[in-house]
């Protein structure tokens, strides 16, 4: 497969706000079996699985991870993106920086009111991202209620340049637990508390696993070849007890359902011979494109993703490139709503 294989019409505008309530977004369902292409409400899903199938979620929560603040000296404005915590003890940060190409090892960045937090620029990782060393007084607790109380929600610029206080709960799954993603796993933001009651009432089991999702997984493909293309490492938590029932349905023939291309990548990592998974945790940079043999979820819902995105690549690989590039032109046809806060796609 090549990179410009997988382009489509696309404008911002197709979704810059969510729904009022989750689960009545839009649900195009696809049968890989018969082609066939059905428009329903999201609340709908549970109509496709039964007593003691099984539904995997990714519970990563999104942390505040934008902050602005002003260089040294020149007062010039800045903007950080907090992107992982590299060591708890001496504050260290690995962040994306805008405008990066002044900011220097030895710059001291101010943020906040009465420069409430100072960071030290200390290492040059990669062309636009910089290790900041945070100066803080205070215990860990107290810096780390600073610094979030700083931050504002990473909402995508693509889908609104201005965050608004209501996107602080609406970029987040209901059942976010593990605090460390910096984007949104999408696909989890359908499910209110309702339908999670009525599948519990249904007899639909439900498991969780955590991918902290990060900026590498919307990094933009450069190269045609995708052999060629690398993904960045994201870290992952699989417990042995979701291990257990993911592989319990799997003995039993039951459906499972991958909530996400974040939970359908972990369950690839780590899955072994037979299709069985195992408790694990650690740094996955897998990369899933066509042509790829799924090893354990029977059904996929996703978001309908950008053009020449990596997600894409992975819902075409699972429901057949084909019948995806023509369900998505039957979705922009039919006016459904793409990307963050967009509809949302079941695979059978």
């Amino acid at each position: 497969m090549k990179l410009s294989q997988y382009g489509y019409d696309f404008t911002p505008e197709m979704a810059q706000y969510p729904t009022i309530n989750r689960d009545d977004s839009r649900l195009m369902v696809v049968h890989r079996s018969t082609g066939e292409i059905e428009h329903r409400i999201f609340k709908d899903i549970l109509e496709y699985f039964d007593e003691q199938d099984l539904f995997v979620f990714n519970d990563t929560k999104v942390f505040p991870a934008r902050l602005y603040g002003n260089k040294e000296k020149t007062g010039a404005e800045i903007e950080i993106f907090l992107l992982r915590e590299l060591n708890r003890e001496l504050r260290l940060w690995d962040v994306l920086v805008d405008p990066a190409r002044k900011i220097r090892i030895g710059n001291k960045l101010y943020f906040g009111d009465d420069d409430l937090l100072v960071a030290e620029v200390i290492d040059n990782t990669t062309s636009r991202g910089r290790t900041l060393r945070f100066l803080f007084d205070g215990s860990y607790e107290e810096f780390k209620e600073a610094l979030f109380a700083l931050g504002e929600t990473p909402l995508p610029r693509w889908v609104r340049e201005k965050v608004e206080p209501e996107d602080a709960e609406r970029y987040q799954t209901i059942f976010a637990a593990k605090e460390g993603a910096v984007a949104a796993p999408t696909a989890g933001m359908h499910f209110s508390k309702h339908l999670l009651k009525r599948m519990e009432i249904k007899g639909v089991d439900s498991a969780f696993l955590t991918l902290h999702v990060g900026l590498g997984n919307f990094r933009t493909v450069d190269v045609e070849d995708l052999s060629k293309h690398k993904m960045d490492s994201e870290q992952y938590f699989v417990s042995a007890e979701t291990a257990e029932a993911v592989n319990r349905a799997k003995r039993e023939g039951r459906k499972i359902l991958s909530v996400g291309t974040t939970v359908m990548r972990t369950l690839e990592t780590v899955t072994s011979t037979g299709g069985q998974i195992k408790a694990d945790e650690g740094w996955t940079n897998k990369f899933i494109f066509a042509p790829h043999d799924f090893s354990v979820a029977d059904a996929m819902v996703s978001n309908f993703h950008l053009p020449y995105s990596t997600q894409l690549m992975m819902v075409a690989a699972f429901g057949g490139y084909d019948l995806v590039m023509k369900a998505y032109e039957v979705a922009h046809n039919e006016g459904y709503r793409f990307g963050t806060y967009g509809d949302a796609m079941l695979i059978l």
